[in-house]
């Protein structure tokens, strides 16, 4: 795949998740919640270039931090996130403004990232940051089935900077 066929993939699967955890979304624990993540790396891994061949070390030092910097982001973006149960016992989530606040900093970080590597003169493809996004994903989706198995009774299980006394009648963000 080129490179640019590479980016488009990148950001529509950004594009697409995102706006799709920015709202009320119903969690399956049952679903392959590892299958998006899982074609992301075999599509990563399948380009030639993963890591430069002029500056090994470095090149697998920031590969190393690109990786890090995709499983911070899962974690934080999956304990961020809202979720609550219906009356049926259904779990529902949705991302909060702390989540959106993790997405910026995690992308200002793989910013710095991608900078660094070019000051030092490392070659670049999209291969890693397709790895770290299934990385992000794929810790993401794994927190949010297990907090979804852990949630029991009406309040649901808090998110990062929700109170955590709330009434039963306020099972969903307000809106």
């Amino acid at each position: 795949m080129s490179g640019l066929v590479d980016a488009l993939v990148i950001v529509a699967v950004a594009a697409l998740v995102i706006a799709r955890q920015m709202r009320a979304v119903r969690v399956d624990a049952d679903r392959r919640w590892w299958l998006l993540p899982g074609i992301l790396v075999v599509v990563a891994l399948r380009e030639p270039g993963l890591l430069d061949a002029d500056h090994h070390a470095t090149s697998g030092a920031l590969l190393a931090a690109e990786l890090l910097v995709g499983l911070a982001i899962g974690a934080g973006w999956a304990w961020t996130t809202r979720l609550w149960t219906e009356p049926d016992g259904t779990v529902w989530s949705k991302s909060t403004k702390a989540s959106a606040a993790v997405w910026l900093v995690g992308i200002a970080v793989r910013v710095g990232l991608f900078a660094l590597g070019t000051a030092l003169g490392v070659h670049q493809g999209s291969a890693a940051l397709m790895i770290a996004l299934a990385a992000t994903l794929l810790v993401r989706s794994g927190v949010l089935v297990q907090r979804a198995r852990w949630t029991q009774g009406p309040a649901g299980s808090p998110a990062y900077g929700d109170e955590v006394s709330r009434s039963p009648r306020q099972r969903k963000e307000r809106v």
